[in-house]
């Protein structure tokens, strides 16, 4: 662990401080935990399962609501897993999504392995490879700011990378019941009438 890097919880506290009306997709573990810590709603999404599913979740839920912003919180492990819809986001060309990856340079969920992401692997150049022009890697606050400026501004599609340390901080655990988590983000999307019914 290294004392230079920011602490994941603090970033979120932060980013979330400027959120606005986002919708917003987290990815399992520890993103989860921070986004309930920092700012739990009904218009949060927890992936609970499903390993590199948040960025695809994310973009097709800034498809289908194109009206709203929508932030995808997430882990390297996990968009690594789902690195190849970094492909998908650039032919989209989504103008409301952001994927903000917390990358610890470690497997969280399966014991704090070492990760590619700490070995050579950029996430952020990955993306940019893809063709998504906007990415970003946060190394410290003054990186954290400019990403606020640039989610602020609407630069969308957006991949920011932000080096974490691997201290997580206290397990905030949001519902798990996935039935319960569905309706609730539905209504808190469409309103209790249309949340039941198909859309």
């Amino acid at each position: 662990m290294s004392s230079e890097k920011l602490f994941r919880r603090d970033v979120v506290k932060k980013l979330m401080s400027v959120r606005g009306d986002a919708l917003c997709i987290s990815g399992l573990g520890s993103p989860t935990w921070d986004l309930a810590a920092a700012d739990h709603r009904p218009e949060n999404f927890y992936i609970w399962g499903g390993m590199g599913g948040a960025t695809p979740t994310g973009l097709g839920l800034a498809l289908a609501q194109p009206d709203h912003n929508v932030w995808v919180l997430t882990g390297d492990g996990e968009q690594l897993m789902g690195v190849g819809s970094f492909s998908t986001v650039a032919l989209q060309q989504p103008k409301n999504l952001a994927i903000i990856v917390l990358d610890n340079e470690h497997y969280g969920e399966t014991g704090m392995q070492a990760a590619p992401t700490g070995r050579g692997t950029d996430l952020a150049a990955m993306a940019a490879g893809a063709g998504i022009q906007n990415t970003m890697t946060v190394t410290d606050e003054a990186g954290l700011d400019d990403l606020i400026g640039r989610l602020d501004a609407g630069d969308s599609p957006l991949v920011a990378v932000i080096k974490v340390d691997t201290r997580t901080g206290e397990t905030v655990m949001p519902p798990r019941d996935g039935k319960y988590m569905k309706m609730a983000f539905r209504t808190a999307l469409l309103g209790a009438d249309k949340a039941q019914h198909p859309i």
